[in-house]
């Protein structure tokens, strides 16, 4: 699976100093390690937005488009 993301997440992640944390889970991501990062379907499911783990603190949420995750917003998990 691949993992796409918008400028404006690259710079959240530079500012907070995630884009190591961020880089390797979309490495488990890409090798399949989705339970690694806890990859899962948002609530409510039939909205289709997907999230996943960076660290304890945050997350990012994404959306599917066949074998593509495309992230959208790093959130703020607490």
């Amino acid at each position: 699976m691949n993992v796409v993301q918008d400028k404006s997440v690259v710079s959240y992640l530079q500012e907070r100093g995630l884009m190591d944390q961020y880089r390797k889970a979309v490495t488990l991501i890409e090798k399949g390690y989705f339970a690694t990062v806890h990859l899962k379907k948002r609530q409510p499911k039939r909205a289709g937005i997907w999230y996943f783990r960076i660290s304890q603190k945050y997350r990012a949420l994404c959306i599917r488009h066949e074998n593509t995750l495309i992230v959208f917003e790093i959130d703020d998990h607490q």
